[in-house]
């Protein structure tokens, strides 16, 4: 996070509004939640977690087992079968 002097960036009525309430301390502002990410829209690990999901999910309808894919993934008994099982 990047800290940016109010001075530089806000309106100086705006800035002067801002005063009556905090002197001279840091504010965070956050995102609005229009504009906000979901969780790993940004690394890509949503994309990621969706496409190896669904080939668990096409693999287990051919015939493989919980147990083969739980070895193939590198995930738990458990992990798999809420996969598997989960309603898409």
């Amino acid at each position: 996070m990047k800290y940016v002097n109010a001075e530089s960036i806000l309106p100086e009525e705006l800035l002067k509004e801002v005063q009556k309430f905090i002197h001279g301390e840091i504010v965070y502002i956050p995102v609005s939640t229009d504009s906000r990410k979901r969780w790993g829209e940004s690394s890509g690990s949503r994309r990621y977690f969706t496409i190896r999901n669904q080939e668990i999910r096409r693999q287990f309808s051919s015939g493989f087992t919980i147990d083969e894919l739980s070895d193939q993934f590198f995930l738990s008994h458990d992990s798999i079968k809420k996969i598997v099982y989960a309603k898409k």
